[in-house]
């Protein structure tokens, strides 16, 4: 049994399509531009080295300029924006101007509500104090800094382009353009890390204190630099019961220093949740805009490609599409008026029940029993509950009452009719892979 973190990849935010119909109130950008490509990373990301940062760099003045049409090809249905992320890449590439035009641009086309949360990721080393502040005034209110590690030879390790020393630079920076919701992202499993590494990174992330943490298990994926130098499982990564150690004492280092374990990988302070990230994991629409983005409007999912000039030839594809007469970008029910992109369809019954366990049981809370018996039936409630019964046993699975308790239930009973199913933590969560792999070839053919 292969325990593991994240059932999905790497920092699922920026690849997993939500799958309920309604009227998107959020939005992800991609910024695909880096200074180098990390050795894990598999997003679509186009490398400018140590050039100039955005005004001076006109391969990211092009990007804008494209981003900004498509969004402007897209179809406002009638709600404004209430989460933007930025993410990719390193949007901290960007100028304030440049930013600020996206912003813009987006507000023009959807309205962005006066309290919406704005984040965008940085990497430390690639923005000034001058910078953030500009991005604060054109609305950004909640950053996300990658700072991965603490230990100098595990950035090198694993082609990061910043030092410990930039990490806290640039917290330094965060704290004085006055940014009070700012996040940290780490990953655990590096190769050649160790128990005493990773536990040192939590202590001095918490020394921090931020008001969110992410703490990601590294996924080595095909096609990365990690793909090919490594396996996965094999050494110089940890062993999967160190890696299981690993994820046990995020926990409860993170939870002893006030932090709420509300999501499989990711820790807030009260009332610090991130807003943008629940939208994937509540199973919500949403517009995915640039590069590689990947939206779900209306019943269909449509990802954009990956290549760079991929994309330009899409957008321009896609000009003009806004009149009265065409339907638009972002309406999605006309595929055959979009170049072949894949996926691009409509997604079934089936698949919502899929995405619905896998994202939903991703959270602390888990997935409401009543939603799921109004929406699918009691009939495949009753599947779900046959399958899951083995980790319930186990301890794996629960169902939690509105009050915060666990419910006690004897050998073969039902369900009840109200409360949450969720995974435990932390080893649910720990073995989410194997819970949901099952769920997942259980209730693979259509109900």
């Amino acid at each position: 049994m292969n325990p593991t973190t994240d059932y999905l990849t790497f920092e699922l935010k920026k690849s997993v399509q939500a799958t309920n119909s309604g009227i998107p109130t959020s939005a992800y950008l991609h910024i695909p531009f880096c200074r180098r490509r990390c050795y894990y990373c598999d997003f679509p990301v186009f490398v400018v080295g140590d050039r100039k940062n955005g005004e001076n760099s006109g391969t990211i003045v092009q990007y804008v300029a494209v981003l900004c049409q498509e969004i402007q090809e897209t179809k406002n249905l009638g709600a404004s924006l209430k989460t933007v992320f930025f993410g990719g890449g390193t949007p901290s590439l960007l100028s304030v101007s440049q930013l600020s035009n996206i912003l813009e641009t987006l507000d023009g086309q959807f309205g962005i509500a006066a309290e919406a949360e704005i984040s965008i990721e940085i990497d430390p080393g690639t923005f000034t104090l001058e910078q953030l502040r500009g991005y604060a005034a054109a609305g950004v209110n909640r950053v996300s800094l990658g700072v991965q590690a603490f230990q100098d030879e595990l950035l090198q390790a694993c082609g990061r382009s910043h030092s410990v020393a930039d990490i806290f630079e640039a917290v330094e920076i965060v704290r004085s353009a006055g940014i009070v919701n700012f996040s940290l992202d780490l990953i655990s499993g590096l190769p050649h890390q160790t128990l005493e590494q990773w536990e040192a990174s939590l202590k001095s992330a918490v020394e921090i204190s931020p008001t969110h943490l992410s703490s990601y298990d590294l996924i080595v994926e095909q096609g990365t630099a990690f793909g090919r130098y490594f396996e996965a499982g094999a050494q110089p990564l940890p062993a999967d019961d160190t890696a299981a150690q690993m994820y046990r004492l995020a926990r409860e280092i993170l939870t002893g220093a006030g932090y709420e374990h509300y999501e499989i990988s990711n820790y807030a302070r009260s009332g610090y949740q991130c807003r943008h990230n629940r939208v994937y994991w509540e199973n919500r629409p949403y517009y995915g805009l640039g590069m590689g983005a990947a939206s779900y409007v209306e019943g269909r999912r449509l990802t954009r490609p990956r290549k760079t000039q991929e994309y330009y030839q899409w957008v321009r594809s896609i000009s003009g599409l806004n009149s009265p007469a065409t339907p638009q970008i972002g309406v999605e029910t006309q595929p055959d008026i979009y170049p072949a992109i894949e996926p691009n369809f409509q997604v079934s019954e089936n698949d919502i029940l899929l995405e619905t366990l896998m994202l939903g049981l991703r959270l602390a809370e888990g997935v409401s029993l009543s939603a799921l018996t109004q929406k699918f039936t009691q009939q495949t409630v009753d599947k779900i509950w046959r399958c899951l019964q083995p980790y319930w046993r186990q301890g794996w699975v629960e169902i939690g009452r509105s009050d915060g308790s666990i419910s006690t239930l004897g050998e073969g009973a039902k369900l009840p009719l109200s409360g949450n199913l969720r995974l435990s933590d932390p080893e649910g969560f720990l073995f989410s892979n194997t819970i949901l792999a099952d769920l997942f070839s259980q209730l693979g053919e259509d109900n």
